[in-house]
């Protein structure tokens, strides 16, 4: 019967991520409603805006329903798989902003740190609260390089390249030229800035990382190992770290990327013929 459970574990696991990419679908109006708030013009920071309005009223019409209908262990799978699309799909969302002024990226990491709290609710919202301990560490690191972006950007611009370096040691040239089209600096300016940035490197910092090793399929999805890693910052940037931290609430000291080992079967797909069930 091996290879019957083999497939068996393969339709799991599909209807499992039909599920993630119906929810990422739903997200998609909220995702652009981001993009054209006008954080370059913003003149006050007031409560959480109405796109994370939206994305709290779509997990709290969705997430109850899945929570009675899911096993503990593929709610699980499903939460994972969910964090490991919402997290990276919020920081990259940051980018494909036109501009963001100070007011604007203040305003921005109030609505962050609503997203994660949001998030982080997730298994009460499903009833589902034996394995949230992993998933909610999972959720925090994620969303914080949201943050970290966010501190950058709020960070002077004579010391935005070193901010950078110690928040999001993994950055690359590119990404940091982008940040500072964010903060609507002059291309002239920009390139100084990013000589001084590309004579001393990208990071401070660049630890190794282990590759993930993704085992063979079992009969139900396994629990996603997520690597532990520290950031190792040397002491003249000490500094660098406290005006940042000082920028939002908690220092945002994360920045690595991590890595699911979750088994899966089947291909994620996010094209086909359930995606259709999920426009309604």
């Amino acid at each position: 019967m091996s290879a019957v459970e083999e497939e068996f574990s393969g339709l799991i696991t599909e209807a499992l991520m039909t599920l993630v990419h119906g929810l990422e679908t739903k997200f998609d109006a909220e995702m652009a409603a981001m993009t054209r708030v006008p954080w370059a013009t913003l003149e006050s920071v007031g409560d959480q805006s109405e796109y994370v309005n939206g994305i709290n009223m779509i997990l709290s019409s969705s997430i109850p329903a899945l929570g009675r209908l899911l096993s503990p262990i593929h709610f699980q799978y499903f939460l994972d798989k969910l964090a490991s699309s919402l997290g990276p799909r919020f920081f990259a969302n940051i980018f494909k902003c036109k501009q963001i002024s100070e007011t604007g990226a203040q305003q921005m990491l109030l609505d962050t740190q609503a997203v994660k709290t949001i998030l982080l609710e997730i298994p009460s919202l499903g009833r589902q609260t034996s394995s949230a301990a992993s998933y909610s560490k999972f959720v925090s690191r994620e969303m914080s390089k949201a943050e970290a972006l966010l501190k950058v950007i709020l960070s002077p611009v004579d010391s935005v390249a070193d901010t950078y370096r110690a928040l999001l040691p993994e950055g690359t040239p590119m990404e940091f030229q982008r940040i500072l089209e964010l903060k609507g600096l002059k291309k002239a300016d920009q390139q100084t800035i990013l000589d001084d940035f590309n004579k001393h490197g990208p990071a401070i910092t660049q630890p190794s990382i282990a590759p993930s090793v993704s085992p063979a399929a079992p009969l139900v999805p396994a629990t996603p190992a997520i690597a532990n890693s520290a950031a190792g910052f040397i002491a003249s940037r000490e500094d660098v770290l406290t005006r940042a931290a000082a920028l939002g609430r908690g220092a945002a000291t994360t920045g690595f990327k991590r890595f699911l080992a979750l088994t899966e079967a089947a291909k994620d797909r996010k094209d086909g013929p359930f995606r259709k069930l999920f426009n309604a």
